[in-house]
């Protein structure tokens, strides 16, 4: 059980917590004191109470990603109403402040629900001195009405008032603008990042017909192996519990099927998957190979190592190994095909983890562009000439993406492959060369592609 359900809440003397907006704040606390990832934390939690039935837990699903989601927001409108800055704030505090606030101004709960049971919540988790500053600033926001209200009172210049709209950091504003190249789509964009992303299936040994009569879904409409689930528990579709199929985005389907489709010279016989961890695009390589293709999938984490064994199970001729790909066990030059899904700031699956926005910061970017560009070279130096690179992240920042594509590409040794007359049936997939997926046009994470060819 985790620290969070262990964790013992006094009993209110007033009347009992609600178990969904507990539930709720344990993943808000659990986010703020152990960096913990909410589509890791909440499914837990919620397997541990019983109690919750399906309402409850839709509930607290909705309250505790919406809160992370708008925390920006709900800070500013905080800021104003608390005598002191916020960060010196006990954290459980704010979280409930967070909590409460959210749901009179986004989700528009009659006052005296949102403000008794978030206060009731103060009292039972830190205490009553804590239940009356909340009571107070609670208020406070109450009186100040819903989003609309709110926003026109903050003020601020029209990149502000977007941001607060849509609930990003300014920062990220700015790198959708420069990734979208404009503003034609830019709020459409920012606005998908709130939306609940589907459960999206791969079909690895399993046809996909039956995939979706098993699970209920649909087809979906970019990938031939991919399904798209209205709802449910996807791990009770047969093939999942079997491993014939899995969870995976399709956006990440098509970066794997990238790499098969691209157009090779020679040989086709050692495909790498370099940092493959946690295995999904390994699983679908391994699916979809010609056969005699012997793959090779590494991550520098064992634990991670471990998981890519798992989603490999069942497979033939695979390889996998905990291996750095910068300084790796295998010979230059020994692979005909490779895929690199580098680390990176995960940025474009905001949908799937909405703390990620306010934990990111710009801070963040150079230290990984320098990984991403150590590995790109790495991933060069391990294909033959003649063979083919897909370069991977899940996230559109250019420093990410582009930047480090046109550093590799810079040498004479490389060449730079266009991405969409690969995916023909996907409108709207071309970055010039590269390909960019986007929840607003595709219904996938922001998934960045690109292909080189190493030329000798």
């Amino acid at each position: 059980m985790s620290p969070a359900g262990r964790r013992r809440h006094p009993a209110s003397r007033r009347r009992p917590l609600d178990g969904a907006r507990l539930t709720a704040f344990d993943v808000l606390d659990g986010v703020s004191s152990r960096d913990a990832y909410a589509n890791l934390l909440l499914p837990q939690l919620l397997r541990e109470r019983p109690e919750l039935d399906e309402r409850d837990a839709a509930f607290a699903t909705q309250l505790a990603y919406g809160t992370l989601r708008a925390q920006g927001t709900l800070d500013a409108i905080l800021a104003g109403l608390v005598s002191r800055p916020l960060g010196e704030l006990d954290p459980r505090v704010l979280d409930l402040l967070r909590l409460g606030a959210y749901q009179l101004v986004d989700l528009r709960v009659p006052s005296h629900a949102a403000v008794d049971t978030t206060v009731d919540l103060a009292r039972a988790v830190v205490g009553t001195g804590a239940s009356g500053l909340v009571n107070a600033v609670l208020r406070k926001v109450a009186a100040g009405g819903d989003r609309e209200q709110w926003l026109a009172a903050l003020g601020g210049d029209g990149e502000q008032r977007l941001a607060l709209a849509t609930d990003h950091p300014r920062w990220i504003v700015d790198a959708w603008r420069d990734a979208l190249g404009g503003d034609d789509e830019l709020e459409p964009a920012l606005l998908a990042d709130g939306t609940a992303p589907e459960v999206h299936l791969v079909a690895r040994r399993v046809p996909r017909e039956t995939l979706v009569e098993e699970s209920g879904g649909a087809a979906g409409p970019w990938s031939p192996y991919a399904v798209r689930l209205p709802g449910g528990d996807p791990g009770r579709v047969p093939s999942v519990r079997s491993g014939a199929a899995a969870v995976q985005d399709e956006g990440s389907q098509l970066a794997a099927l990238l790499l098969s489709r691209a157009p090779l010279e020679g040989r086709d016989e050692a495909w790498l998957d370099m940092c493959a961890g946690p295995g999904g695009k390994a699983g679908l390589l391994a699916a979809v190979r010609p056969d005699g293709v012997r793959l090779t999938a590494a991550d520098r984490a064992p634990h991670r190592a471990e998981l890519v064994r798992q989603a490999l199970r069942g497979e033939d001729d695979v390889e996998v190994v905990a291996a750095d790909g910068r300084e790796p066990p295998w010979q230059a030059g020994s692979f005909d095909r490779v895929l690199l899904d580098a680390p990176c700031t995960g940025l474009g699956a905001l949908r799937r983890r909405p703390e990620v926005r306010w934990r990111r910061t710009p801070e963040d970017v150079p230290p990984l562009v320098e990984l991403q560009t150590e590995l790109l070279a790495a991933a060069l130096a391990s294909v033959r000439p003649g063979g083919v690179l897909a370069y991977v992240t899940c996230s559109p920042h250019t420093e990410e993406t582009v930047a480090v594509v046109d550093t590799a590409a810079a040498r004479d040794d490389v060449e730079v492959l266009p991405v969409a007359p690969l995916f023909p049936e996907v409108p709207g997939i071309a970055r010039g060369d590269h390909g960019q997926l986007w929840p607003h046009r595709h219904g996938t994470d922001a998934m960045f592609m690109a292909l080189l060819r190493r030329t000798r």
